[in-house]
């Protein structure tokens, strides 16, 4: 596609079903010129016309009719690595997940992470043989998206040119990002912040991660991979952290320290579920560390919008339940560092699994397909 031709159809993926009209407008074209822009794009299958509907009532019926995406024109595979598995997603234009599968690492090395996404790719696409882009995504840091800087989980402190590796492996082009930039984008393009230009993206499970857009812009930097909101203080009483640090958001809301603190009182292992089920049985304990958790995480919210003056917050992870758990004391910290006149916050608690962060590494081989290189900052 062309530079014009990609505006148009980037335009109707984040917008569609869109009018004609509005497309001119928002890219400033003349009716003429998104005609001859929008034509190739539906001859090819790219964009279709959907129908506008009408008012029955009064007989009238649009004239035009809207240009959508056609989105099983093309088919992305997302991949997300973990330090023990991996999981993947066959999706379509929109991120819309077809299929899924997973598989355990056969080892943590470049040639293990390559031979299992290769495994997957394989199972995803035996109905879907044609893909346009392969995206994977992992925790640590990346570089212009093909070279693994740092991957505290598979233990890589070197650099890894996985996306060369995989490309090599699978004969198709590959993205790579960080886990957390990759399911920020599918937040922006495809789920619960679409049509948000200004918010962040907290996630909690095994740690803390944070991702913002401001001004629909990405902030993508070396240090998303680094975790640094897991080290913010959130309360002087709290338990410490793996690095030392006492009551930081990784003490605080990470799915270890919480079962710890649980294990602890009531003198035997727990999961973190059990902790969430014993919390809400009223179990004194369990209560104690749950509620003293949601207040910091509370606290946390509210930090991030008073320092970003972001309204929308996506809270999302695998530990994302302690939110509803313990839904009043997060209001409460919100409260208690949020200035009463401020806007109220609108947070956005979406569950989630390893097949969402790997809906996520999908979204970021979407963009890149759509932009023609490296993925979209806004």
């Amino acid at each position: 596609m062309t530079g014009p031709s990609r505006a148009v159809a980037l335009e109707v993926l984040l917008r569609g079903p869109v009018s004609r009209s509005e497309i001119a407008r928002r890219l400033d074209l003349s009716a003429g010129s998104l005609t001859r822009l929008a034509k190739p794009l539906v001859d090819h299958g790219l964009l279709v016309e959907v129908d506008a509907g009408g008012d029955p009532e009064s007989g009238t019926v649009r004239r035009t009719r809207p240009l959508d995406i056609n989105p099983a024109a093309h088919h992305f595979i997302g991949a997300k690595v973990t330090g023990d598995d991996v999981h993947a997603v066959l999706t379509t234009m929109r991120a819309g997940v077809v299929a899924s599968a997973h598989t355990p690492l056969p080892g943590r090395d470049p040639a293990s992470v390559v031979a299992a996404v290769r495994e997957l790719t394989g199972q995803l696409t035996a109905e879907h043989p044609t893909i346009s882009r392969v995206g994977v995504s992992l925790g640590g840091r990346v570089m212009d998206h093909t070279t693994v800087t740092e991957a505290p989980f598979l233990g890589w402190s070197q650099d890894v040119p996985l996306g060369s590796l995989l490309a090599d492996a699978l004969g198709t082009p590959v993205t790579v990002d960080n886990d957390l930039l990759a399911l920020t984008r599918a937040e922006h393009w495809f789920g619960a912040a679409r049509g948000h230009d200004r918010f962040a993206v907290i996630t909690i499970g095994a740690g803390v991660g944070y991702g913002l857009v401001m001004h629909d812009t990405i902030v993508d930097t070396p240090d998303v991979g680094v975790g640094l909101l897991g080290h913010c203080p959130l309360d002087p009483m709290g338990p410490l952290c793996p690095s030392g640090h006492r009551g930081c958001a990784t003490a605080m809301l990470s799915e270890h320290s919480i079962r710890a603190a649980v294990s602890v009182g009531l003198c035997r292992p727990v999961t973190y579920d059990e902790c969430l089920d014993l919390a809400a049985d009223g179990d004194p304990v369990a209560t104690a560390v749950v509620t003293a958790s949601g207040r910091a995480l509370g606290r946390l919210l509210a930090a991030v919008a008073n320092f970003t003056l972001v309204q929308k917050i996506v809270l999302t992870g695998e530990g994302v339940r302690l939110a509803e758990v313990a839904r009043s004391a997060v209001d409460e910290g919100i409260h208690a560092d949020r200035a009463q006149r401020a806007v109220p916050l609108d947070v956005d608690v979406q569950h989630s699994d390893f097949t969402h962060w790997a809906r996520g590494a999908a979204a970021t081989a979407i963009q890149t397909y759509v932009l023609g290189d490296a993925p979209a900052s806004g």
